[in-house]
């Protein structure tokens, strides 16, 4: 049988699908960007693209070149690939490809890239643009595989956590470089400086836990998501989430149901 499963992203929630795959005996492949802006970065396989590994839990993900998977998978480790345009998918000829780039819109993928294709949150349409699409909506069906349609829409509030919601997510107030104030996994206070963005500083808008932070000493535009607070300081920000578990399980699930058709 054929065990490749490329990933499309390597953010915090695609690693979620990694790891199901890679616990699962599959040789899986990230393919990412030149420059990813994941903020969960201490969770994320895409930290390997900038700086050359990224552990995340029992995964080793490794910045490579398509001719190195094979020696990587025979270490047990996680090929990361800068190849946004998925042209090493005619090398790696695939079982099945995952869209989680979550960018809530097709950036790409086609139905004709695997046998399997799968697609995570809203933006495609389960039959047109991949053979099934994972519900990312929190709530009672995250996670959801749907084999016709589309997810929930995107309503650009993320979900409430400690009872703040759209507060948890900070966003660049102009373009620039961004420069931090704070690190990942720092127990902040309201009005704390956070990150700044050219000349512009951002605090945190409640006491916390920042478990995301966008890398440092890139330039990003106006609107860009550039930080995480958790309101629970107790939360473990060094393991994948269980929104990012419960989506990966639904990928597997999908691949495994249209595997046997």
């Amino acid at each position: 049988m054929n065990s490749v499963i490329v990933v499309r992203g390597g953010g915090d929630l695609a690693t979620g699908v990694v790891q199901k795959f890679h616990r699962s005996g599959f040789h899986v492949v990230v393919l990412e960007i030149a420059l990813p802006l994941a903020i969960r970065r201490s969770v994320s396989l895409c930290t390997a693209v900038t700086k050359g590994v990224a552990q995340v839990e029992d995964l080793r993900g490794r910045l490579a070149r398509p001719a190195q998977c094979e020696a990587l998978w025979t270490q047990r480790e996680i090929p990361v690939l800068v190849d946004p345009q998925a042209e090493s998918l005619a090398l790696l000829k695939p079982a099945a490809v995952v869209d989680a780039i979550l960018a809530k819109q097709n950036l790409g993928t086609r139905l004709n890239m695997a046998p399997v294709v799968l697609a995570l949150g809203p933006g495609f349409e389960a039959g047109r643009d991949a053979h099934a699409v994972i519900e990312t909506m929190r709530g009672h069906d995250l996670g959801r595989v749907l084999y016709a349609g589309s997810a929930l829409p995107n309503t650009g509030i993320p979900g409430e956590i400690g009872g703040k919601s759209a507060q948890r997510v900070l966003h660049a107030p102009c373009a620039g470089l961004v420069a931090h104030h704070s690190a990942i996994g720092d127990v902040i206070k309201q009005g704390q400086p956070l990150f700044s963005v050219g000349k512009t500083v951002v605090t945190a808008p409640f006491s916390g836990l920042l478990r995301g932070l966008i890398q440092s000493g890139i330039s990003i535009s106006k609107g860009t998501k550039a930080a995480d607070i958790d309101p629970r300081i107790d939360v473990d920000w060094t393991t994948i989430s269980d929104k990012a578990r419960c989506i990966g399980g639904g990928a597997l699930e999908a691949y495994l149901s249209l595997s046997r058709r």
